[in-house]
């Protein structure tokens, strides 16, 4: 999975691309060499940045504070630093979702 690296430290890196004002919120296949999610907040005031961190922390089942956006606060194209899953947990459940998608 190239949007899936592991970092130092035990953190991992996730790059995603974000189609905000959707129906539901779903891993939706990817985008270029990322991870497209659909989220049904919209873009202001940080709502689907919020979302987002929600998204991701409920699918891998961590908590939000584990979640941060590292860069692309204000673009559709961010990259999100994970902590407190390992490597293989967190490719394991995306590539079901996507096999799902």
């Amino acid at each position: 999975m190239i949007f899936l690296k592991g970092k130092k430290g035990g953190a991992i890196s996730l790059a995603v691309h974000i189609q905000p004002n959707s129906s539901r919120n779903q891993i939706n296949g990817t985008h270029g060499d990322r991870l497209k999610i659909r989220i049904t907040a919209p873009p202001v005031e940080g709502k689907a940045n919020a979302a987002v961190i929600g998204f991701i922390a409920k699918l891998l089942n961590i908590p939000k504070s584990a979640v941060f956006i590292k860069s692309g606060k204000q673009s559709r194209d961010k990259k999100l630093l994970l902590s407190g899953i390992s490597m293989d947990k967190a490719r394991k459940i995306i590539e079901t979702e996507l096999s799902s998608s």
